[in-house]
């Protein structure tokens, strides 16, 4: 199947990747536009993955400011080099996460860094709604593992599905942009405010 500069066009649309990346991925899977946006997104993946032990010393912070000054959030994203740190697409996704978080609140970057005592809080609610409702304590320790993995990945930003497009996940979206940009990027911290709420 001939590849049009129409085809290349949309594909690059559609994932932000070079013009030269989507026309090989066009030509691999013989102009398959559902299998090239697979294909350009597991080469995101394999970038982001030998990217990821290098420094991120470069970067932005970025703030976000909603509902008439009453939500605000701030967050710090890392990057190699000023080159990228200064690219249109790295403070786009920069403003998206700052954006996102004000509208997930997420608890914390990873599940890792959810802070234990919310994960056994947690446990206690799950353990006992389990109970009052009458299951054999067997089952409740496997109810109970299955709501903390649900509840984990509801507050752990990198597996939060985004706000503006649900199929994909924070960390999706952060490796189609290591893999766009060449480098390592990291979402180093971030705070989130709300006018009388105690964060």
């Amino acid at each position: 199947m001939a590849i049009t500069s129409k085809m290349v066009k949309d594909l690059r649309d559609k994932t932000q990747a070079g013009m030269m990346d989507c026309k090989k991925a066009l030509e691999k899977t013989g102009g398959d536009m559902e299998k090239a946006v697979d294909l350009l997104r597991q080469k995101g993946l394999a970038v982001a993955a030998k990217r990821a032990g290098r420094a991120t010393s470069e970067g932005v912070i970025e703030t976000y400011i909603h509902a008439g000054g009453k939500l605000g959030v701030m967050v710090e994203l890392g990057c190699e080099t000023d080159f990228v740190a200064k690219n249109d697409a790295f403070r786009e996704f920069a403003r998206d996460i700052a954006m996102h978080i004000a509208a997930a609140s997420p608890v914390a970057i990873t599940r890792e860094e959810v802070p234990e005592e919310i994960v056994a809080r947690e446990k206690d609610i799950y353990v006992q709604q389990a109970l009052d409702s009458g299951k054999p304590e067997a089952i409740v320790e496997k109810m109970v593992t299955g709501k903390i993995e649900k509840y984990l990945a509801e507050v752990a930003l990198l597996e939060q599905k985004f706000v503006k497009n649900p199929d994909l996940s924070i960390q999706d979206l952060l490796n189609e942009l290591v893999g766009k940009m060449g480098e390592n990027i990291s979402i180093k911290r971030f705070a989130r405010f709300q006018v009388g709420v105690a964060e």
